[in-house]
C-alpha cells in the first residue's frame, strides 16, 4: 500500500520506516529542509536502537522517501498519517496548533484528490479531537465529507523509545479507532503481517485507550517510588518487594522498577492532559495528580541522600552519569537529570556531566556545566557521583573506584555493591 505520513518526529520516522520494512511504500512530509535531507542520505535524526540501519535499508530498496512536498505526497498515496507534535501548554492541555494545520493542508489536498483516501490521525490527542478538530478541518478545507468522500480514523501509538522500532514491529496490540468500516478497512490491512490481536473501536475510545493507558504505566512508576521510599527507611530492598508484587498475574513485574522517575515525550504530557481534560470535564483526577506530584519529588529525595553520605554538596564537584531519560536513546525530555542538574546549581555545587548520546541535546539547557568526554573522566573529577539514567557502560563497578556514588537507577541490582554505595529506594 502507499503510505504517506506528515510529521518525522520518534512515531511518524518509526511508523515509517517500520511500514516500509513490512513492505509499503513510504513517503514522510516535514517543512523542515535539512531535516529531509538528513533522512533522505540514510541518516536518522534521532538516536534510536536499529532505526538508522534499516532506515538506510528500505532507502536503498526505493520503499521510502523524505519529502517537503505534500501535496505530492498525499496525491500519489492511498492513506495519510498524521504524526505531528501535540505539546503541553503551562496548564497542562495540549496545544493542537499542529494538528490543526496539519490537517487544513491534508484537506487542501484533497479537495483536488480523486478517489478514497484515508486519514489517520497517529498523534496522540485528547478524546474527541479527531472528530471534532481534524474532521472539522478536513471538511472545511476539502468541501467532503468524512465517511461519504474520505476515511478517518485514529490509530493510537503505543512505542517506548529505546524499543521503539522493534516495538511497532512487535506491538503488544494494534488498536484502530475507526469512522466507519469502509475506513477502518485499508487501516486494518497495513497490519495483516503483524503478530499482534488487533482491536477495532471508535475513535473517542481509540483516543482514551492511548492516554489511561500511559497514565496507568505512569502510576505504576510513582506508586513504586513512593513504596521505595518508605522501603529506604525501613531498611527494606524495594526491588524484593516488587518481585513479590509482580508475580501475581493481576499486577505482572511491568513498571515496577522504583529509581529516580518517569520521563520522556509521553508521561508528563499525557497525564497532565488527562487531568486538565477533567478539570474542564467537572472531574478532579486527585490519583493522577499525585503521580505527577511524586514524580516531580524524587530527585530531591536523591539529593537529600548524597547529603547524608558526604554533607552539603556546596563547592564539591558532582558527576551526574546519564542525561537521557532512559538507556538507548538521546531523549531528554523530561528527564529526571534536569531537575536533578538544577538542584545542584542552587546549592552551589560544581557539576561535571556525561552521557553517551544525548550530551549535545542537554547543551541547549546547560550550557556552562562541564561536559565530559568519557564516564571515566567525569567520575575522576567528581567527589560524589549520581547516576540518573542506567547505560550500560554505568554497570562496570571498577569505574568507581572508592568514590561514593549514589545510584537512581540500580544499576548494580544484579552484580557486586560498592563500598561507598547508596541506592535510591534499596
Amino acid at each position: 500500500m502507499k503510505i504517506s505520513i506528515v510529521g518525522t518526529g520518534y512515531v511518524g520516522l518509526c511508523t515509517g520506516v517500520g511500514l516500509a520494512v513490512k513492505g509499503h511504500n513510504v513517503t514522510c512530509v516535514d517543512i523542515d529542509k535539512e531535516k529531509v535531507e538528513k533522512i533522505n542520505t540514510g541518516k536518522s535524526p534521532i538516536y534510536e536502537p536499529g532505526l538508522g540501519e534499516n532506515l538506510a535499508r528500505v532507502l536503498k530498496e526505493g520503499r521510502f522517501r523524505a519529502t517537503g512536498d505534500i501535496k505530492g505526497a498525499i496525491t500519489n498515496s492511498d492513506v495519510t498519517f498524521i504524526s505531528v507534535g501535540t505539546p503541553s501548554r503551562e496548564d497542562g492541555s495540549i496545544d493542537l496548533k499542529y494538528i490543526k494545520q496539519a490537517s487544513r493542508n491534508i484537506g487542501n489536498v484533497l479537495r483536488e484528490k480523486q478517489g478514497w483516501h484515508v486519514v489517520v490521525v497517529k498523534s496522540t490527542v485528547i478524546p474527541g479531537t479527531t472528530e471534532g478538530v481534524v474532521k472539522k478541518n478536513l471538511e472545511e478545507a476539502s468541501g467532503k465529507k468524512a465517511g461519504k468522500d474520505f476515511g478517518l480514523c485514529m490509530n493510537p501509538e503505543f512505542l517506548r523509545e529505546g524499543k521503539a522500532l522493534e516495538g511497532f514491529l512487535n506491538p503488544d496490540r494494534v488498536v484502530i479507532g475507526e469512522l466507519d468500516k469502509k475506513s477502518g478497512d485499508p487501516v486494518a490491512g497495513l497490519y495483516e503481517g503483524f503478530r499482534a490481536p488487533v482491536m477495532r473501536t471508535g475513535i473517542k475510545t481509540a483516543e482514551m485507550i492511548k492516554y489511561a493507558s500511559n497514565a496507568l504505566l505512569a502510576t505504576k512508576i510513582s506508586f513504586i517510588n513512593e513504596i521505595g521510599n518508605i522501603c529506604k527507611k525501613l531498611g527494606i530492598d524495594t526491588y524484593d518487594v516488587a518481585k513479590g508484587m509482580g508475580m501475581d498475574k493481576r499486577i505482572s513485574p511491568q513498571f515496577l522498577q522504583s529509581g529516580l522517575g518517569w520521563g520522556g515525550s509521553c508521561f508528563l504530557k499525557d497525564v497532565a492532559a488527562i487531568v486538565a481534560k477533567g478539570k474542564e470535564l467537572g472531574c478532579m483526577a486527585g490519583l493522577l495528580e499525585s503521580v505527577i506530584k511524586v514524580n516531580e519529588e524524587q530527585p530531591g529525595v536523591l539529593l537529600k541522600l548524597a547529603e547524608g553520605k558526604a554533607g552539603s554538596v556546596q563547592g564539591k564537584t558532582i558527576a551526574v552519569l546519564g542525561l537521557a531519560f532512559k538507556p538507548d536513546s538521546d531523549d531528554i525530555r523530561e528527564s529526571r537529570s534536569i531537575p536533578l542538574i538544577k538542584a545542584l546549581r542552587k546549592k552551589g555545587a560544581n557539576i561535571v556531566v556525561y552521557d553517551p548520546k544525548a550530551m549535545e541535546n542537554m547543551k541547549v539547557f546547560f550550557p556552562d556545566i562541564e561536559y565530559a568526554g568519557s564516564a571515566k573522566e567525569a567520575v575522576g573529577k567528581a567527589e560524589i557521583v549520581l547516576i540518573a539514567t542506567g547505560w550500560e557502560e554505568f554497570k562496570d563497578p571498577e569505574l568507581y573506584g572508592n568514590k561514593i556514588v549514589i545510584d537512581g537507577r540500580n544499576i548494580f541490582k544484579d552484580g557486586k555493591k560498592l563500598d561507598n554505595y547508596e541506592g535510591l529506594c534499596w
